[in-house]
Order: C-alpha cells, then structure tokens, then sequence
C-alpha cells in the first residue's frame, strides 16, 4: 500500500477529482493504485470518479464499496468510525476490513450490488472492532447503488452518522431517571438499595452487575444491602470488616482517597450477561465509588458497578456512574432521613418527605421554621440545621426587603391563600446572591379551634423554565436580526450585479464590432452571439426578478391607498392581450359588489399580474385555457381567487412552489419567483395564500387581502 504524506502541492498528473479533501484526499494520491486491481485513477469509470469526488469534499461521513470486491474509498469524517483501521482501510477489501460484521452488512451490500436496491437503517446497533476490542455501536446509515458507465451496479455509496452516543445517553438517562423515581417509593433501606440494583441489573449493557454497600455507625464495616448481577460471594461477600482487611480491599483505597478506584475481577466463572445480540461476555474490570451523606463529606457507602467489555470506560460512561452513585447518597440520605422524621413526626411524613416540591411550616406570627423539607431548602440554599427553630427571616435575611413578610402577614391576618407564580427572589445560595424563581403558595394553617397559626408553603423552582424561555426569547430577536440581514444581502446583490452583466455585454458588442465580416457570417459564430445573448437577457431577468424581491422585502406599507381590482384585472388583461388572442384563451370574471382593497397599487397589480401569467403560462397543451377570475367577502378579507384549467399542480410539492427561484414545470421559460413575490407582498400587508389544485385539472389561488375597518363598518356592526 502506498503512504500519504501532507504536501499539499499536487503533481502535474494528479487528476482533478483526488484533489483536496484532507488527509484522506492525500492518502489517495499518494496510493500506490498501479499495484492495485482497480489501476491508475485516470482510467477509473467516471461514476467512481465523481463519487470520489464527492466524498472527499463533503463534511458528512461518507464511503464507498467499489466492485464486487468491495474496494474501500471514504474521507476524513469517516476516520473515526475505522479507529485503528486507519490507514490500512484505504483500497482494502470491506470483506477483510470490516469482516466482524460482514455477516450483518454485508448480506445488505451484496444485495444491493444483485438488486439495485437502497437501504436505510436507523438506529442500528453494529459491533466494531475498532479500538482494539468489539465495541458496541449504533448507526444510522443509507446504502445507495452507484452505477458504472455501462449503466450497471458497480459499487455501494453510504452516508452515515454514529448515533451511539445519542443512543447511550438516551439509554443511561432513562436509569437514571429509574433510579431517582425509586427514592420517591415508600421502601425501607433495603429496599431501596435493592430496588436500584433491580434497575440497574435492566441495562446490563452499562452496568453488567452493581451492588451496595453500606457502612454501620462507626464506619467500620460494611454490609451488602443490595445486589444486580452473578457474581459469587466469594468474590464480594455479605458483610467486609473493615480493619481486618488486607491493603489491597478497595474499600479501603475509597475510604482513605474519597474517590473511585477500578478493580481487575478474576476471570474464571465470572461473566455477565447482555442484551440480545452482545452476548455473554467475561466482565474483567469494576468501578469502586464512594457514596457520601447528601450535602456532607462523609463517607456512608460504596457503589460497585461492573465495567462492560464492549463500552470504551471514556468520560461518559464515567460521569454514568459517578451519577449514579450521586443518585444513590441522595435516595440513601432521603430514606434515613425520612426514617429519623417518621419516628419524631410520623403525621407530616407522607407529605413532607416524599413531595417532590419544596414544603416548610412557619408557626406563630414570626413565622418560626417549624419544619423544612430538602425541597425547599435547597431553594433557600440552606441546610436544615441553619433554618429550624428561626424565624424564616432572620434565617434568610436577604428575602426581609423582597416583599416576603408582607405577603406572610396577608395570609395569617385574612386566611386566604397566596398563589405566585415565577415569583422573582435574589438569594444567597453557594456563597453567592443568585437570581431564584419559584411558583410558590401560601396556604393558612389552622388548629383544632379553627384559628390561624401559621403558614404552610409549597414551593418548586423553575429556573430552567424561565432561563429556557429567554434563551427562546433571545433567540428569536436573533432570528429576527438575521432576516433583516438576509433582505439586506439581497437588496446589495440584486444592485451590484447589474454592472457586470452590463460590461459583459458592452464587451459582447465590442466584439460583434471588432470581428471580421466573414467571421460574423459563419453559422457557429452567429449560434454562439445568439445563445450568448440569450443568456445575457436570462441572467438580466433573473437580477430584475432579485431586485424586485429586494424591494419587497424592504417596503414596509408605502403607496397605500384604496385599488379597485376589478380594473386592476382589466389593465392587467390588456398586457396579455397578444398571449390570449394566440391561445384562444377566455377569461371568466365574477366580481363581488365592493371589490375595492386598501393596498399598494403596484403590488396590487403585481399580484394579479403574476397569477394570470401563470395561468397562461402553465396551460394544458391538449385544451383551450379556461380562466376564472372572482372575488368575494369573507370576514375581515377580500378575497381574490384565479382558477384555470391549466397542468395543475402536486400538492406534495407546495412549500416548494413558494419559494424563490423554485419551478415545478420546466417546459416554459420562468425565473420560478413568481409566486414567492405574491406571497411576500401579501403575508406583508396581513394576508395569506391558498392554493387548491390537482394534477392534470387545474389550479386555483386564493388572495386574502386583509380588509381595513371602516367607521362606516363599524357603525353597520354596532
């Protein structure tokens, strides 16, 4: 095989199509293709050359499968999917290269090649040897024939995307989630660890086997209270006496560093199973992590996690389990603290500890903080200890001038609840002022004699939602930036190409001049003035049609005043008159009694002026053009409908047919912005488009000009 190197000044006889594209462009002009069964790239078939072409100068992943041999062309976005493939993959048979999965693709690629058939696969769950061991994987790929000259499949073209990622994500997310809903179950300690290993054993892709372990009182032992996997006790046994111990437990490298450790697991008789299709695999290796009391340091527990055979241990899968183990000091310090509030406050229980929301009683008229639950502490910022038994104020004292007493003090005097929402508060929290919101309620609270002594408050924080909402917000005034930006581009554009194509075509006439007589008289020279010409006229209407896009976009309501569009049709009808004389077409008119709109008189007569065009324009060859030309009342509109009994149109296709240089039939000359233009001027003025059609009938649009309110409507409405 040939080298690559990174000189990127090409040979003289480099062929065009293998220029550029990176260092996979290089590697391919370095190749040694003279000892290759495909030979020297100048005598490779035109559809393998532009498909190399392609991939090389594209940013998406891409490759190709030549012959039936399946010779391997791809750029430098494919390089991560070949890992330590690379460079080796260049011209190598994907039978050989990629003969892991051959059987799973490979039947796809041969059909292809047989069938002339494409596939598409999303989602797909591919295992690759490409770091050294098979990884699991997920693609989401379309295979394409590519046809030789001869018309014949030669190759598999494929454009791809690795998902795995995604795919990971969704799936650990989705533990995750599972985990943190177990610590909202009523479940005694065990249970829970238990119930958390139970999930945990359902995605054995990331956690082949997990358990937890929870040290007593005095942190000198740790005992087993949940388990997910097969491993034997001999291996992680029931209960570990932390100081009889050897030096090499990994409780005790946790204990003493406070951070995970990675564990090599014996090998024989250990293995776990997977999902369908991954198999039963050997798991070598754990992740040790430490569990700590929620908002402390102190050490309460370890979670093990198995490490997959078929998962790179990279930082994802790492933040998985450093989550987990997050997820479980949180449910373990939610259930024993639940279990310590049961035995001093067994009635608030089921309300205080498992809600989901922010909840504290506030008792007498200084609204003591009789109870807190995390919820509503962690809004505050404040540990449980710092606010119990204070007045709410004093423990926050940054919330004294935000209104909160006042709205404490309207409930307790009235007794009639409070309800905010996106309530706005500015409190210190991680040793800083930060900005909180929160939909929060204040409901009285009573005793036995119905009278008022205290307050209840539920609250929840919904910082992501408002911050989420402005993101929104500021996005869209980005948007909005961007059009105006986009309406200035095409104004500039449509300006500064008129002067080029004018000195082209004064240098056309030049040259007309300064050719011999016998020269002009030649057929050729006289085709080549004409068709240059012709395309001097074409580009002249395409800058026109730009320009008036241009001044579309930019007016905003000027020349307003009060257009009869029943002469608007008749001056427009006279313009057409020669083009429906040649095709015998008749024009039907049924106008409503007030047909009168406040528009632009230009755009006005712009509007009518493209529909009747196309109406001609687009006829059917086989039948004289009939054309209807309405309008009537509807509320808040006049409308404006143009039928014909013309091609008609593929509905499928009406977003296309909208927009700017955009054409559906290509057997008429056109610039294909008519209907863009139609639709700008009137969805700028407050109106809208409808097009029903069918093919081979006819099409019909409706204008619905938007109707300006009168004094004399509204005195007919009062």
């Amino acid at each position: 095989m040939g080298q690559a190197n990174s000189d990127t000044i090409y040979q003289k006889d480099t062929p065009g199509f293998l220029k550029g594209g990176g260092e996979m462009g290089a590697l391919m002009r370095a190749y040694n293709w003279a000892a290759h069964p495909l030979g020297e790239p100048a005598q490779w078939p035109e559809s393998l050359k532009t498909s190399v072409r392609l991939l090389l100068n594209s940013g998406f992943p891409m490759f190709i499968w030549w012959s039936k041999d399946f010779y391997m062309f791809h750029n430098d976005a494919y390089l991560p999917a070949l890992g330590k493939k690379h460079p080796e993959a260049l011209g190598t048979s994907a039978r050989v290269m990629w003969s892991e999965i051959w059987e799973q693709i490979g039947q796809v690629a041969e059909g292809i090649m047989t069938h002339e058939e494409q596939f598409y696969a999303e989602n797909m769950f591919i295992l690759l040897d490409r770091k050294g061991f098979l990884e699991e994987t997920y693609w989401t790929f379309s295979y394409s024939p590519v046809f030789n000259d001869a018309g014949e499949v030669a190759g598999v073209f494929c454009a791809c995307t690795e998902v795995t990622d995604t795919i990971l994500g969704q799936r650990r997310l989705k533990t995750l989630k599972e985990v943190s809903e177990a610590s909202t179950q009523t479940l005694t300690l065990e249970q829970v660890c238990q119930s958390v290993c139970d999930i945990l054993h359902d995605n054995k892709n990331d956690v082949p086997f997990s358990m937890v372990y929870l040290l007593n009182g005095t942190g000198t032992a740790a005992r087993l209270l949940g388990k997910g996997g097969g491993l034997s006790e001999n291996v992680f046994p029931e209960q570990v006496i932390l100081e009889k111990a050897g030096p090499d437990c990994p409780f005790l490298q946790v204990q003493k560093t406070k951070k995970q450790v990675i564990i090599d697991l014996p090998v024989a008789g250990e293995k776990a199973s997977a999902e369908p299709g991954l198999g039963l695999q050997p798991i070598h290796r754990a992740a040790v992590l430490p569990i700590f009391r929620t908002g402390q340091n102190r050490l309460i527990g370890f979670f093990i996690a198995g490490l997959s055979p078929r998962l790179e241990y990279d930082q994802n899968y790492q933040n998985l389990h450093h989550l987990l183990a997050g997820q479980m000091a949180t449910t373990i310090t939610s259930v024993r603290t639940r279990e310590e509030m049961a035995r001093q406050r067994e009635y608030l229980n089921d309300i205080f500890q498992q809600a989901p929301v922010g909840i504290t009683i506030l008792r007498g008229p200084q609204f003591i903080v009789d109870l807190a639950n995390p919820g509503i502490c962690e809004i505050w910022g404040r540990k449980p200890a710092d606010v119990l038994g204070k007045p709410v104020l004093e423990a926050i004292p940054e919330a004294l001038d935000q209104g909160i007493k006042e709205l404490l003090e309207g409930v307790l005097n009235t007794g009639v609840p409070f309800v905010a929402n996106e309530h706005h508060l500015m409190l210190e929290r991680n040793g800083k002022m930060e900005d909180v919101y929160v939909n929060f309620v204040y409901h009285p609270m009573r005793d036995a004699q119905g009278f008022i002594t205290g307050v209840i408050a539920v609250a929840i924080e919904i910082n992501e939602q408002v911050e989420a909402r402005h993101e929104i917000e500021a996005i869209n005034k980005e948007l909005l930036a961007t059009n105006a930006d986009l309406d200035n581009f095409v104004y500039s554009a449509s300006h500064d190409l008129k002067a080029p194509i004018s000195n082209i075509e004064g240098l056309l006439e030049v040259l007309v001049d300064y050719l011999p007589a016998e020269t002009m008289e030649m057929d050729v020279v006289q085709q080549l003035i004409h068709h240059i010409r012709a395309s001097i006229e074409r580009f002249k209407k395409a800058v026109a049609d730009l320009s008036e896009v241009a001044k579309i976009q930019r007016e905003s309501g000027e020349d307003i005043t009060a257009v009869n569009l029943v002469d608007v049709v008749a001056e427009v009808e006279l313009d057409f008159e020669k083009v429906i004389r040649e095709t015998g077409a008749r024009i039907h008119r049924q106008f409503s009694p007030h047909s009168t709109i406040h528009f632009s008189s230009k755009n006005a007569r712009s509007v009518v002026y493209n529909l009747l065009s196309n109406a001609l324009k687009y006829r059917a060859p086989n039948r004289l053009p009939e054309i209807h030309i309405t309008t009537e009342k509807r509320p808040g509109y006049l409308v404006l409908a143009v039928a014909d009994n013309g091609l008609g149109i593929d509905l499928s296709e009406e977003r296309k047919m909208f927009s700017m240089f955009k054409r559906l039939h290509d057997h008429v000359e056109g610039s294909g912005v008519g209907l863009y233009i139609v639709k700008r001027i009137v969805e700028n003025a407050g109106g809208r488009i409808e097009v029903e059609s069918q093919v081979g009938k006819g099409s019909t649009f409706r204008i619905f000009f938007k109707q300006k309110h009168t004094q004399s409507q509204q005195a007919a409405t009062a």
